[in-house]
């Protein structure tokens, strides 16, 4: 008996569907990070028949976020491209990973002299964030069980200043600028048990003290939302609104000289509590550096969201020139 062809196009798409969680659910099966100190640090290898590194040109923390999010890590913290001998890797375009499809979803064969060191937390992360920077809390409180990680929302009553600057600390971000419950969506189950009691100057929030918390639950609108400044500077100048505008992503590096206004360098400016008015030149350097891509101006509107979110590894250029930054003293108003 024929079937109709509307029901076995519905049948197709369900299949289809059904798949596609499956690669999703199972991603930790495919993508795995090997060398490094925990199973959240290492080469990112995907495996598609075989296991083959990732090829680790013009990655950023942006699409690290997602290879750290389907390894069921925690938050990116670094990125770096090891040059070796060339050898098969896997080549993933990044306006794919960007858009959190599957790492195996659109790889393929190549062969490349590049790969992929990537760090990610194994204990604290940020999600739903406006960006890498900010985010509802999750803690991880099953690191013990490699194949099995737990992550937790955690209270808002629980949380406190102190807390929040140890996790913005060590996610790689500024000093925390706002602390709200429920700022980045609400809690789900479960909740973390414990009430930290941290005194500011940890690394890691897990290294915190802790005491046995009275909620079994958190009441709606109480998840922790958090919001870190990010991690921009200008150092060597004549006052702390000048010199070379560095960015940390992982380490700090000095930032490639690219198309910025002063419209944009103003902005710059007003992240860091200076004054409106700036001037911009640009030096050689010897220093490993940080580049926004070339469509960086066209996709992001203003070099906060260049620095953020479009930042690659550059290349071992001869003394390419860096950006230097010079922003008038007075602060901003208080809004």
């Amino acid at each position: 008996m024929d079937m109709n062809p509307l029901l076995l196009l519905m049948l197709l798409m369900l299949w289809s569907s059904g798949l596609q969680a499956e690669v999703k659910h199972n991603s930790t099966e495919f993508v795995r990070l090997v060398g490094g100190a925990s199973r959240c640090a290492g080469i990112l290898e995907v495996k598609i028949g075989e296991w083959r590194p990732v090829e680790g040109l013009h990655w950023a923390l942006k699409e690290a976020a997602v290879a750290c999010e389907q390894l069921d890590c925690g938050s990116a913290l670094a990125i770096k491209d090891r040059q070796s001998s060339y050898t098969p890797v896997w080549r993933i375009p990044l306006d794919v990973v960007g858009n959190g499809s599957p790492l195996t979803e659109f790889a393929s064969s190549a062969i490349s002299g590049y790969t992929l060191d990537l760090t990610c937390s194994d204990s604290v992360r940020l999600l739903n964030g406006t960006s890498l920077c900010s985010g509802r809390l999750e803690v991880n409180y099953n690191q013990s069980n490699q194949s099995k990680q737990s992550w937790t929302s955690v209270c808002e009553d629980d949380f406190d200043q102190q807390d929040a600057e140890v996790v913005c600390r060590e996610i790689g971000c500024g000093p925390p600028s706002a602390l709200q419950g429920a700022l980045y969506g609400d809690v789900g189950a479960p909740v973390w048990s414990k009430e930290f009691q941290c005194e500011g100057h940890e690394s890691a929030l897990l290294d915190c003290r802790s005491s046995n918390s009275t909620r079994s639950s958190c009441s709606p609108g109480k998840a922790v939302g958090l919001t870190c400044s990010e991690p921009i500077r200008l150092v060597d100048g004549a006052s702390r609104c000048a010199g070379t505008l560095e960015v940390k992503i992982g380490e700090w590096r000095p930032v490639h000289t690219f198309r910025m206004t002063l419209k944009q360098a103003a902005s710059i400016c007003k992240h860091l509590n200076c004054g409106p008015r700036a001037s911009l030149k640009e030096k050689p350097t010897e220093r490993p550096l940080w580049a926004p891509r070339l469509y960086c101006e066209i996709t992001y509107f203003s070099a906060m969201g260049c620095l953020k979110h479009a930042i690659i590894i550059s290349s071992s250029w001869a003394f390419p020139p860096v950006l230097v930054l010079t922003c008038s003293d007075e602060w901003w108003p208080a809004p």
